[in-house]
C-alpha cells in the first residue's frame, strides 16, 4: 500500500469518529432537553405552591420551648407459647415518670465499655 491509502483510511476513520461523537452528542443533548420538558409538565400537574399567607405562623404566645422530663419505661410483655409480632405491642414510653431528677455520672462508678478503666468499683 502506498502513502496515499495510508492517508485515505486515516482520513476516513477519523471522519467516522467525529460523526460518531456528534451523533453521541446529539442523542445526550436530546435526552436532556426531553427530560426537563418532562419534568415541566410534571410540576405543571402538581398543586400550586402556598401562598404567603397560607404558610404556618407563630402562636399567639409565642415561639414553645423545649420540655425536659423524664419517660417512664413500659416493659414489654413476656410471651409464653408464641412471638409477640409488632401489631401486638403498644406504644413504649408514654408514662411521665414519677422521679423527675436526672441520674447523674458518679466519678469512680463505672468506665466506658472498653474503655480500659477501672469499671464498677
Amino acid at each position: 500500500m502506498s502513502t496515499a491509502a495510508f492517508v485515505v483510511a486515516a482520513a476516513g476513520s477519523d471522519v467516522l469518529n467525529v460523526v460518531a461523537a456528534f451523533i453521541g452528542g446529539a442523542v445526550i443533548a436530546g435526552a436532556l432537553i426531553w427530560a426537563v420538558q418532562f419534568g415541566m409538565r410534571v410540576m405543571d400537574r402538581e398543586l400550586p405552591h402556598p401562598r404567603p399567607e397560607e404558610q404556618p405562623s407563630l402562636p399567639s404566645t409565642g415561639a414553645i420551648r423545649e420540655i425536659r422530663e423524664m419517660r417512664e419505661p413500659d416493659e414489654i410483655p413476656l410471651a409464653e407459647r408464641e412471638r409477640l409480632m409488632p401489631y401486638q405491642l403498644h406504644h413504649s414510653g408514654t408514662r411521665r415518670g414519677k422521679d423527675q431528677s436526672r441520674r447523674r455520672w458518679l466519678p469512680g462508678s463505672s468506665g466506658s465499655f472498653g474503655s480500659g478503666g477501672l469499671g464498677h468499683t
